[in-house]
C-alpha cells in the first residue's frame, strides 16, 4: 500500500462511533471466547453470514469446547461441516482442537506464533482471535479490510499479493487502539460487509467515511481492490450412479488426499455415460453379480469448485443384490436416506443428486 496519510486516528473513530450504533447481532458476538471466535472466523471465509449463523449454532451444540471437537471422530466434525464447502478446513480444525487441548490445556493460546503453528491458522485467522478474543493489537486483514481500505486510499497495489496484505497489516497496526481491539477488527469486517461492498454495489450513500475516500473523491469505487483476474475453471464430465437396492443408496469413501479427501460420495465416473455405458460399466465391475433391475436418467447438474467445474450427468440405477458394496471398496455401504442425512458427510456438489435418495 503506497498512501498511508488518508488512515488517520480521527478517521478509525468515526469507524467505531459507525459500528457502535450499526453492528449486527450475531450470536458469535455475544462473548469473546476464544474458541467461539476461532470457529466463527473459519466459518465465515467465503461464506455467507445468514449461512453461518445455522451452522455456527449447530456445531456450537454439538462441539461446545475445544475439547469436545478435539475427543470427535473425523466422520463426525466433517458431517457437522456439510455444505460450507473446503473441507480441508474442518480437517485442521479437528488436528487444531487436539492439539490445542494435549499442548495448551484446551485453551487457544494468546500468542501469535503459537497460534500461527496450529492447522489452518494465517495470519488473517490469528489476528481475528488476537484482536476479538485476547484484546490484542494484530489487524486480522481479509477481503472485506482490503477492499475498504484499497478505496479510501485509492491503492493501485495488487491485493492477491503477500507483501501488499503485510503491509497494509503493519500500516494498521498501531492505528488499534488500546481496549477496544475487537471493535476495531469488527468495524472493518462490518463496514466492508454491509457498506463498502465488491464491485459496483457499494452504498457510498451510507458511509460513514465517505469524506475520507479517495476512491469516492474520484469515482473510482469499483477500480478498487486491484487483484489479476481468475483463469477460468476447467470443465469436467462426470456421471453420478445412484446404486439402490431394498430402500438404501450405496455411498463410498472417498481417498484420503486430493479433491473432498474422505468425504463420502455417491459412486461416479469421468465423462458423461449414457444408460448403455452404465449398463456396461457396472457388467465389466461383477458381471451379472450386480446386474442392474432398473436404470432412470436423473437431471443434469453443475457443481463449480475454485478450479474445476462438474458437468453431471445422474443415473438411479435399482439393483437386486447389496453384493455391489463390497465392488466399490472397503468403505462403501449401503446406507438408507435418513443414514445420509445424519451420518455420512456428502458434499454439496452431490447436493443435486442426495434429493432422489428417497
Amino acid at each position: 500500500m503506497k498512501e498511508r496519510a488518508v488512515l488517520t486516528p480521527e478517521l478509525f473513530r468515526k469507524l467505531l462511533d459507525w459500528y457502535e450504533e450499526n453492528k449486527r447481532v450475531l450470536p458469535w458476538r455475544e462473548d469473546a471466547d476464544p474458541y467461539h471466535v476461532w470457529i466463527s472466523e473459519i466459518m465465515l471465509q467465503q461464506t455467507r453470514v445468514e449461512t453461518v449463523k445455522a451452522y455456527y449454532l449447530r456445531w456450537m451444540e454439538r462441539f461446545p469446547t475445544v475439547s469436545a471437537l478435539a475427543a470427535a471422530e473425523e466422520d463426525e466434525v466433517l458431517k457437522a461441516w456439510e455444505g460450507l464447502g473446503y473441507y480441508s478446513r474442518a480437517r485442521n480444525l479437528h488436528k487444531a482442537a487436539k492439539i490445542i487441548e494435549n499442548a495448551y490445556g484446551g485453551k487457544l493460546p494468546a500468542d501469535k506464533a503459537l497460534l500461527r503453528g496450529l492447522p489452518g491458522v494465517g495470519e488473517y485467522t490469528a489476528g481475528a482471535i488476537l484482536s476479538i478474543a485476547f484484546g490484542i493489537g494484530e489487524p486480522a486483514v481479509d477481503g472485506n479490510v482490503l477492499r475498504v481500505i484499497s478505496r479510501l486510499t485509492a491503492d493501485p497495489s495488487d491485493v492477491s499479493k503477500g507483501e501488499v496484505r503485510a503491509a497494509l497489516a503493519d500500516a494498521l497496526r498501531p492505528l488499534m487502539p488500546k481496549g477496544e481491539t475487537s471493535a476495531f477488527t469488527q468495524a472493518l469486517f462490518e463496514l466492508g460487509a454491509l457498506i463498502c461492498l465488491p464491485k459496483d454495489a457499494f452504498r457510498c450513500e451510507l458511509c460513514p467515511l465517505v469524506e475520507d475516500c479517495r476512491a469516492y473523491k474520484e469515482g473510482r469505487q469499483g477500480d478498487f481492490p486491484v487483484k489479476p483476474e481468475k483463469a477460468a475453471p476447467r470443465a469436467e464430465a462426470r456421471t453420478v450412479l445412484l446404486l439402490e437396492c431394498e430402500g438404501k443408496y450405496l455411498v463410498r469413501k472417498r481417498p484420503s488426499k486430493g479433491l473432498l479427501a474422505n468425504l463420502y460420495e455417491f459412486p461416479n465416473a469421468e465423462g458423461k455415460l449414457s444408460e448403455g455405458d452404465v449398463c456396461a460399466f457396472l457388467s465389466d465391475l461383477a458381471g451379472e453379480e450386480i446386474s442392474p433391475r432398473k436404470v432412470e436418467s436423473l437431471p443434469e447438474a453443475t457443481h463449480v469448485f475454485t478450479h474445476l467445474v462438474w458437468n453431471m450427468t445422474g443415473y438411479l440405477v435399482r439393483l437386486s443384490s447389496p453384493k455391489a458394496a463390497s465392488l466399490f471398496g472397503a468403505d462403501a455401504v449401503f446406507a438408507s436416506p435418513r443414514e445420509i442425512k445424519e451420518t455420512y458427510s456428502l458434499p454439496s456438489a452431490f447436493s443435486a443428486y442426495k434429493k432422489f435418495a428417497r
